[in-house]
């Protein structure tokens, strides 16, 4: 098997991150939370790029849209690039008008980026349903999660049904789509957390440098790409069968521990909002609990399989 990207994919990546560094970035995320703001700008200038459409482009699909979306968590992008990029083109066969937010019946108190939103996709079971939204249709709640978040004023069981089945569908997809993100983000989480531990100095020495901090990295590191690859696997099937639930169990447990681990290889410092871990560690919290939550994943992957 070959694991070596093609040169479009290649070409893809190269050309995200850099419409990324222009566009992207901590200093930019931590302006966009101090306003409970979200990154117009930066999905537009995706849009216009073409890296929304590329789960349905002729010859790329959503292996090609993982990376894009992966790469935007790892840049820091406040955007709905999972929702857009992956969800909506799986479940609809088409773009939606964006951004678009994800939510479920069951967790209808908060939803992420709901009040910048201009459709709400909504796991209601056996069926999902499309709603769209309008300016005020839903109330900003502040968190600290480093992406706007809101309470819908509507019922999430109106709008219109995409059929029977159309829930599982979803659900698919949304899982892709938040291994992807879970993905990018540990990834800038560890950046960080590197930097850090190769500058801060203990008993004359780099606390990097120390055995035990290494082991924590390196393990951290080795869930991060077991991550990375699960989802890229379950990309390159379309989020078929029990892949993406696989890849979601995964990053939610991986998510987890690297939470922990970074904030304290960072100590004091990785607890305030001086330091960028924020930016990144944040934003794994309600990824952790979307789409049903931990638990939710190993019991979609086991109806995948074995029907049960």
């Amino acid at each position: 098997m070959d694991f070596e990207w093609s040169e479009d994919q290649r070409e893809i990546v190269g050309a995200v991150e850099q419409l990324l560094a222009e566009h992207a970035g901590p200093a930019r995320a931590i302006a966009l939370d101090a306003e409970d703001a979200y990154d117009h700008e930066l999905e537009q200038a995706l849009d216009e790029a073409g890296f929304l459409d590329v789960a349905l482009a002729e010859e790329t699909g959503f292996l090609e849209a993982a990376l894009v979306v992966e790469a935007v968590a790892r840049a820091a992008g406040v955007a709905s690039i999972g929702a857009s990029a992956i969800v909506a083109p799986g479940l609809l066969g088409e773009r939606a008008e964006g951004p678009v937010a994800l939510a479920r019946v069951e967790d209808a108190a908060v939803v992420p980026i709901a009040a910048h939103a201009r459709t709400l996709l909504v796991d209601a079971g056996d069926e999902a349903r499309r709603i769209p939204l309008a300016s005020g249709d839903a109330e900003p709640v502040r968190s600290g999660f480093m992406i706007p978040v809101a309470r819908p004023r509507m019922e999430l069981t109106g709008g219109e049904s995409l059929g029977p089945g159309s829930g599982a569908r979803l659900r698919r997809y949304w899982q892709l789509a938040l291994a992807a993100e879970a993905s990018g983000l540990m990834a800038g989480a560890l950046d960080v957390t590197v930097e850090y531990v190769k500058q801060r100095r203990q008993f004359k020495r780099p606390i990097g440098s120390f055995q035990a901090i290494q082991h924590r990295l390196a393990i951290c590191q080795a869930g991060v790409q077991s991550v990375h690859w699960l989802m890229l696997e379950a990309a390159a099937w379309d989020a078929a069968d029990e892949r993406a639930a696989l890849a979601a169990t995964r990053a939610a447990t991986v998510a987890q521990q690297v939470f922990i681990e970074t904030h304290q290889m960072t100590g004091a410092m990785g607890f305030t909002r001086e330091h960028d871990l924020h930016v990144w560690s944040m934003r794994l919290q309600p990824l952790i609990a979307a789409c049903g939550g931990p638990a939710a994943h190993p019991r979609a992957a086991a109806q995948a399989r074995w029907g049960v």
